[in-house]
């Protein structure tokens, strides 16, 4: 009784009483379709005759199915390693982000270097901020301080001379296209005859004492140039407490140096010099602009930059000129003064002196204020108008006189020919005439 299954002995040969297996009608090699089969080669595994339990019935050739050939069907879907996709997809975030730092570090470095070329220091705090467009105050308008400043320092010069085993330094300021200056008599000295001009870029030049008056205080010299900038002159009568003003000059040495102020008080008069030396009067424009040592012979300029006076004078409480200096009070000649004896010197060589035909002794008893007549020259300007010796002359002009010096510096300071209100008690009644004043004879 069988089974159904044929058994193979181990050796291959059949199990007695079932029949042989059919035999294959190939060898070797399974034959891939399409080509032939190789002869003499086994259809079998390597150990399928050895495998007890094969079913014999089974057939004993393995068929491997190859792919269709080129041009057969469709190309294969080409198979990607996993690994090699992930890496591949990396490479653009890399190259991505390594542009993104190079941007970055360049952008990082020209805004740190602006920074330091422009703050001057390698932090990134900025300090300040800048406004659209300059302030007003700096555009410097021409009517502005600085505007008038730039335009007068090249008229402004510095005066030096030599004498008296030194060098004398002051100021001065053009006022003429061919040369001439103004300056102040204390400037050039007595007996002095040249002195040297620097102007305002560095450039000097040799002048000449042209004339001068010591009591007025005004000299004029001349250099050998022309093309000069002069000054503006101002009017001096119109001048007004409170006008600013800016003084130009040389103090302590200090060239091409502009101080700025105020006018303090007008017609302040007084003296300097003492008995047996040389005495100058002034009626002067009081001003608080700093002017020391040097600034003499400079222009004072109202705020329009034209000149209204010479600096000359300063009050301090030094005991001597050496140690003074500034307390703001400074004292210039009023211009229409200075500028009438300039032009008299230029055209003449000297400058008349303005007188009122008569002598003055003393103040009026009593302290109370006023000058007395000690004589009148019987042909005098005084005399004309009616004054005799014994008056008390109290006003000039609407201005009071405490002292002789008063009554002469204010009388220096007209031109001759001028008419002024002369206010006088003769005894008890206050009286009042008009003088016409005359230049000295000398």
């Amino acid at each position: 009784m069988t089974d159904g299954w044929n058994w193979r002995q181990p050796d291959g040969t059949a199990t007695p009483g079932n029949p042989p297996p059919p035999t294959p009608s190939t060898v070797g090699t399974p034959a891939v379709p399409g080509s032939a089969a190789t002869p003499g080669s086994s259809p079998w595994w390597s150990d399928a005759l050895h495998d007890p339990w094969r079913n014999p019935a089974t057939p004993a050739a393995v068929v491997v199915h190859a792919a269709p050939a080129s041009g057969a069907g469709a190309e294969p879907e080409p198979v990607t390693d996993p690994a090699t996709a992930g890496r591949r997809g990396l490479a653009p975030v890399f190259l991505v982000s390594l542009i993104t730092a190079l941007l970055a570090g360049a952008l990082g470095g020209s805004l740190g270097y602006a920074f330091a070329v422009r703050g001057g220091a390698g932090g990134t705090t900025t300090l300040g901020s800048t406004a659209a467009e300059p302030p007003v105050t700096a555009r410097r308008p021409p009517d502005s301080l600085a505007g008038v400043a730039e335009r007068l320092l090249p008229s402004v010069v510095t005066v030096r001379v030599s004498g008296n085993g030194g060098i004398g330094l002051g100021s001065g300021f053009v006022v003429s296209q061919d040369g001439y200056v103004i300056t102040n008599d204390h400037v050039v000295g007595a007996g002095a005859d040249t002195a040297t001009v620097v102007f305002n870029d560095g450039s000097t030049a040799p002048a000449e004492v042209v004339g001068k008056d010591p009591e007025a205080d005004i000299a004029v010299i001349k250099v050998s140039r022309n093309g000069l900038k002069p000054v503006e002159f101002g009017d001096s009568d119109a001048v007004a407490v409170g006008d600013p003003v800016l003084a130009f000059g040389t103090p302590l040495s200090l060239a091409n140096t502009v101080t700025a102020g105020i006018v303090s008080a007008l017609d302040r008069t007084f003296r300097q010099g003492e008995a047996g030396g040389q005495v100058r009067y002034y009626a002067a424009i009081q001003t608080d602009a700093a002017v020391n040592r040097g600034n003499s012979g400079g222009p004072l300029v109202d705020g329009g930059g034209r000149v209204i006076g010479v600096n000359s004078v300063i009050q301090t409480p030094a005991a001597d000129e050496e140690t003074a200096g500034n307390v703001g009070l400074a004292f210039a000649i009023p211009i229409n003064q200075a500028k009438r004896l300039a032009q008299e010197i230029i055209d003449t060589g000297k400058a008349r002196r303005t007188v009122i035909g008569a002598t003055v002794g003393g103040t009026r008893s009593g302290g109370s204020g006023g000058v007395r007549i000690s004589a009148v020259e019987p042909t005098g300007p005084a005399a004309a108008a009616g004054l005799r010796a014994g008056d008390v002359v109290l006003k000039i002009d609407g201005k009071p006189l405490e002292d002789p010096s008063d009554l002469i510096a204010l009388v220096r300071k007209y031109a001759p020919g001028s008419v002024v209100n002369v206010e006088y008690r003769r005894g008890p009644e206050r009286q009042a005439a008009s003088v016409t004043l005359a230049a000295d004879v000398k």
